[in-house]
């Protein structure tokens, strides 16, 4: 087996702050976590931003400047810049930090969704600002919005216009053969890095067996150009990652996907969640690929190209 892949998403669009403090919120808590990840084994280091006074999910560009060049001077790991952002956010402010940062590797979602958070809320008995609640309970009636028109449009003005690379994020079988439609397009070169993502109420449930038949339906789509990784929802986490490593594939965990460490417990840090699947996957005979393992493995442009 190829050696493994581990992405580290460090703060993100749909947990809150009350659910737990370790989350990061501020630049400094941000930079501090992910140089964390980093050194604990993350090449890829998935990035979202917040307001550091609302703690609301930001799509503002000097948000992400507060932390992103610190990142690019204190670390080699791979930057890689959400563009999905928040549902609620126009595809225009989604952009916007990507277009400033130009950066080696964004992620894309393939598909326009229902992006369900509200069983959480009925979790929550104390929220920490007065935007929490009311965003997650109105998220019964939350359309996540990426129509074709709007892939294309990523695909134009982060690839073919900045260079960047992408980690296309596949909640739905359905997501494969859109991916599928824009190489046949000619929009997507291979290698293709696809992100296999479970557990969120709108996409694929968290079972095994639909990780199976993901790549399934991937290896008769892409054949040998991609290589794909699996993140999972909450408690679903590691089992799943764990079965994408004995699969051959790449793993990604950290603070975005699940706020726990295990049953019951906390994790304390980004840079935790990676520790313990590193040891995982290392028990299972696979070796961490390094920053500059993942950019050959990924074709990225390279840290110097971007304008960190």
């Amino acid at each position: 087996m190829s050696k493994i892949l581990i992405t580290c998403a460090v703060t993100g669009s749909i947990h809150t702050p009350s659910m737990s403090p370790h989350l990061p919120v501020t630049p400094d808590e941000i930079t501090e976590q992910a140089l964390a990840a980093a050194e604990a084994g993350a090449a890829v280091l998935h990035l979202h931003a917040r307001n550091p006074r609302t703690g609301q999910p930001s799509a503002g560009v000097d948000d992400f400047m507060a932390f992103l060049p610190r990142l690019k001077q204190g670390t080699d790991a791979v930057l890689n810049i959400s563009t999905g952002g928040s549902a609620v956010m126009t595809l225009d402010q989604r952009l916007a930090a990507p277009k400033r940062a130009e950066p080696e590797m964004c992620s894309l979602n393939m598909g326009t969704m229902n992006f369900a958070l509200y069983p959480a809320a009925d979790r929550i008995t104390e929220w920490k600002h007065d935007w929490e609640e009311p965003f997650l309970r109105n998220s019964d009636d939350l359309v996540f919005k990426n129509t074709p028109r709007d892939i294309a449009r990523i695909l134009t003005e982060m690839g073919e216009d900045r260079g960047a690379r992408f980690e296309f994020e596949c909640y739905d079988v359905s997501h494969l053969y859109m991916l599928r439609h824009f190489v046949d397009r000619g929009l997507v070169k291979a290698p293709f890095f696809i992100q296999f993502v479970f557990g969120v109420l709108g996409g694929i449930g968290p079972d095994p067996e639909n990780l199976s038949h993901m790549k399934l339906i991937a290896d008769k789509l892409f054949g040998a150009d991609y290589a794909f990784s699996v993140l999972a929802a909450g408690r679903h986490q590691i089992p799943l990652v764990t079965m994408s490593a004995a699969m051959g594939g790449h793993v990604r965990v950290g603070l975005e996907d699940s706020l726990m460490i295990a049953r019951g417990e906390l994790a304390r840090s980004n840079a935790q969640q990676v520790a313990k699947i590193r040891r995982i996957v290392e028990e299972l005979g696979r070796e961490v690929a390094t920053p500059a393992e993942a950019r050959a493995m990924l074709g990225l442009k390279g840290a110097e190209r971007t304008a960190i």
